[in-house]
């Protein structure tokens, strides 16, 4: 799929073909948005400088937590559609989620990899005993990371304890590989950034740690701006800031190539790459969406969702049903959807969007 000039009209697209009726190749579920131990700075529910949680103590409204019917339905639609990978709650904790093993079990059944995004706590198990309920259904663990050194993961991760993550990697990894020299299932393991003027020097670093510590995959984005707070954090911001971050984008692949893991392989690094000089306003010129007409979110009232965006953000997209009242899969298919992957590069949000990709990336 390529981009869409501005201002270029589009006739409504034809019906699905039998290919396409296949379906989104990985869902993501939002299971539990506002449980989570740990309060990132740069996270839009529970960051320090965010009013997501006392609004809805105020308004009196309980957390939004997915209902598992939901899950096990959308599942059920999808079996012979295609659907490889689902993803629990990216933001908040998903190991939090209380039908967490529900899900576990109803990949099994389905056949159907896990791809989990977690802070590293792993919390009321430990990270040994989650990984063996984890790994054999998991196609990728990513934990967020966000330092080389204890103060600065810290320091964006709030509540998070360093030696305490270091610790749970190994224990996971451990796990993971006893598991797969018993012929069983790999899953990858991934350091998850969020790229800011915080952590922006740290990166090679964080690279060197992943290969000591058997992290296959350094993986980021750059940082939402949910608060004026965290303005000048943003490695997009201005063009002195752009010209740093390209220089640790150098400085990364180096790393890279100099750290190997105990196997002699590279950290492989993803979705890091040179920004040009109008990286402030569209961080990949004729860059794609990697996400529409591939992937699709459920909100934790079922609300379907196009993207992983901020949640305000990508609500400016317009609306598409819910899967409580719906298939999915009507969804995917209606006009409206389809419409919005042939136009999406007229919204704001996607000309500016952090997650488009360079076109020969």
């Amino acid at each position: 799929m390529s981009a869409v000039d501005i201002g270029q009209t589009h006739k409504p697209r034809s019906a699905p073909t039998r290919r396409e009726r296949s379906g989104p190749w990985r869902i993501t579920f939002d299971t539990n948005p506002d449980d989570c131990n740990l309060h990132c700075i740069m996270c839009e529910d529970h960051s320090p400088y965010s009013s997501t949680q006392a609004d809805r103590l105020k308004a009196g409204r309980p957390k939004r937590r997915m209902d598992i019917d939901t899950i096990r339905r959308v599942m059920g639609e999808s079996r012979d559609r295609g659907l490889r990978e689902i993803i629990p709650s990216t933001m908040g904790e998903p190991l939090l989620y209380r039908h967490f093993d529900e899900i576990l079990d109803l990949c099994g059944e389905y056949g159907v990899k896990l791809n989990l995004t977690t802070n590293g706590t792993f919390p009321k198990r430990g990270a040994a005993e989650w990984a063996e309920r984890i790994v054999p259904v998991t196609s990728d663990v990513k934990v967020s990371w966000n330092g080389a050194t204890k103060a600065t993961h810290e320091n964006v991760m709030l509540g998070s304890s360093w030696e305490t993550v270091l610790e749970n990697v190994r224990s996971f990894i451990s796990v993971r590989d006893a598991h797969a020299e018993r012929g069983g299932n790999r899953c990858r393991v991934t350091f998850q950034l969020t790229f800011m003027e915080t952590n922006v020097l740290e990166l090679p670093g964080i690279v060197k740690l992943a290969a000591d510590l058997g992290v296959d995959r350094v993986k980021g984005h750059h940082l939402w701006v949910h608060f004026n707070q965290m303005r000048l954090q943003s490695m997009r911001r201005d063009p002195e800031a752009i010209a740093r971050w390209n220089t640790i984008v150098d400085s990364l692949y180096e790393a890279a190539e100099l750290h190997r893991r105990s196997s002699g392989e590279r950290v492989l690094l993803e979705n890091i790459f040179r920004l040009d000089e109008n990286g402030e306003r569209d961080i990949a010129p004729n860059g794609v969406c990697p996400f529409l007409g591939q992937e699709a979110w459920v909100a934790s009232d079922g609300r379907f969702n196009p993207c992983c965006a901020p949640d305000a953000l990508r609500r400016t997209l317009g609306y598409f049903g819910n899967v409580n009242r719906k298939s999915l899969y009507e969804i995917w298919e209606s006009a409206e959807y389809r419409d919005l992957q042939a136009d999406y590069m007229q919204n704001t949000l996607c000309r500016g969007c952090n997650m488009r990709k360079p076109a020969d990336s």
